[in-house]
């Protein structure tokens, strides 16, 4: 199943929420006015584009509707999908040899089962992961990851509970160099984002990278559970300014209405979408396509 279908699919409740207002404001205007602009604003904010994004969209949609001349609201669908697309749009992932990915995250989002699944998805492209297991507050971290490195087939490197991260860090990074790994991704402890000592260790992290492996590219991954809606963003907001994200993974979209939320994420951080989860299998975490996205969710 490709990423269209399983988005269309797999996220039926957010396309509903979404589909079923457009749908409905469509339905009851068939001039292109004013007043329809009004509703068809109102729809996107309920649909959790939020206000600020939901501006910006229906502001280029006017104009692009007056600079094409539109008159029939059943043109304004396929407009949509073009515009959103836009907004979540960024230049592709590369990941080249050596990389270092950083993945942080509040507690509960799913970030340890998103390292487990990323690594199964660059090991099936054949490229050598190493998982380094830096989450050494939470006793079972290490283990889920363990358990991911089995099924995978990719090393971790762990301490045990209570252990220095930075150590951890250090010694993946040697394995790494020693292994010729093209990717080397790190757990962090689930932090809340206005702990100030979890931030300042994150720091000590990345300083550790920048000594040990000064020459590997780098991502920092943020995870985000998409049903906290609105509140991801101020999430990202946060996290950036800390240690300058480079990527958001959006996890449990299966399960919410509220996947307009990623078309605001990327407009209010300037930080792309990467991945997506969809579900639980191995295979549930989606490289993000904007086009395909903003297609699924709205026919």
């Amino acid at each position: 199943m490709g990423f269209f279908d399983k988005i269309k699919e797999r996220m039926n409740k957010t396309r509903d929420n979404i589909s079923a207002r457009l749908n409905n404001v469509i339905k009851n205007f068939r001039k292109v006015d004013e007043e329809f602009f009004e509703e068809l604003e109102e729809a996107l904010i309920l649909s959790d584009l939020g206000v600020a994004t939901t501006d910006k969209v229906v502001e280029t949609l006017r104009d692009t509707v007056k600079e094409r001349k539109i008159a029939d609201t059943a043109e304004i669908k396929e407009l949509l999908i073009e515009i959103l697309a836009d907004y979540m749009q960024a230049s592709p992932l590369e990941i080249k040899k050596p990389t270092v990915m950083l993945v942080v995250g509040v507690n509960g989002v799913g970030k340890t089962t998103a390292i487990g699944k990323l690594s199964a998805y660059y090991g099936q492209q054949g490229k050598k992961v190493i998982i380094a297991a830096a989450d050494t507050f939470r006793a079972a971290a290490a283990e889920q990851l363990s358990v991911w490195g089995q099924r995978t087939d990719t090393r971790v490197i762990k301490y045990a509970e209570g252990a220095d991260p930075a150590a951890v860090v250090f010694d993946a990074i040697d394995a790494a160099k020693h292994a010729d790994a093209d990717l080397l991704i790190i757990d962090t402890a689930g932090r809340l984002h206005n702990k100030k000592n979890l931030m300042s260790e994150l720091e000590k992290i990345n300083r550790v990278i920048d000594k040990s492996y000064a020459d590997a590219n780098r991502e920092t991954f943020l995870v985000i559970d998409a049903t906290t809606g609105q509140n991801a963003i101020s999430q990202a907001e946060v996290f950036n300014e800390s240690v300058k994200l480079t990527g958001i993974i959006l996890t449990k979209l299966d399960g919410t209405a509220k996947g307009g939320v990623v078309c605001a994420v990327k407009d209010m951080t300037s930080v792309p979408v990467r991945f997506i989860g969809v579900g639980e299998g191995v295979d549930d975490l989606q490289p993000f396509d904007a086009k395909e996205f903003a297609r699924a969710i709205i026919e």
